[in-house]
């Protein structure tokens, strides 16, 4: 049963509107749809804006954020729980033990780090979750190819490939994400 997701996105907005968008609709659908959202905890970017819209509909939101980020003053304060943490790894770790599923949605370094760290422990089996990749107005073509390549050149395995769960439509990825939970 799919209880909680964890959604991994920009501390940023990036420019294109359909980003912010699809933040605000993956947010509203988690809601909708009973599962609670675990995410990195901050207040900007399309961090955000995912956490501002599945809160306006009633969600429960909680955020995981490391203190020296919450000392920054990038923290939500207005979740439904927020976590701080000593740092990184102890964030992944705390956020993999609340999750159900993994979806990065678009981002930078930290979003990709984290889901890449969560599709490993997938692949080595350290965790059996389901990561996934909301791929809004072609984003993450580049890292498909990659992978794509990856599995062509001999550097990973199709089964291994497959753990990672693509869509460019929020709603039919939270659909599939139920299916496989």
């Amino acid at each position: 049963m799919l209880r909680r997701v964890c959604v991994f996105c920009g501390s940023n907005a990036g420019v294109q509107n359909a980003y912010a968008q699809a933040a605000q609709a993956v947010g509203r659908l988690l809601c909708r749809g009973g599962i609670e959202l675990v995410y990195g905890g901050g207040k900007v970017g399309l961090m955000g804006m995912l956490a501002d819209a599945c809160l306006a509909e009633g969600g429960r939101v909680i955020g995981v954020i490391p203190r020296s980020l919450f000392d920054k003053e990038v923290a939500h304060g207005g979740l439904t729980e927020l976590r701080v943490v000593s740092s990184m790894h102890e964030r992944k770790s705390l956020m993999s033990d609340l999750s159900d599923a993994f979806v990065a949605l678009p981002g930078g370094y930290g979003t990709w780090e984290e889901l890449f760290e969560m599709l490993t422990w997938s692949q080595l089996k350290i965790q059996r979750k389901t990561c996934a990749l909301l791929n809004v107005e072609g984003y993450y073509d580049p890292l498909l190819d990659m992978a794509n390549r990856a599995v062509r050149e001999g550097f990973l395995s199709e089964a291994n490939r497959d753990l990672l769960l693509t869509d460019s439509d929020p709603e039919r990825l939270l659909d599939r994400l139920r299916g496989l939970a």
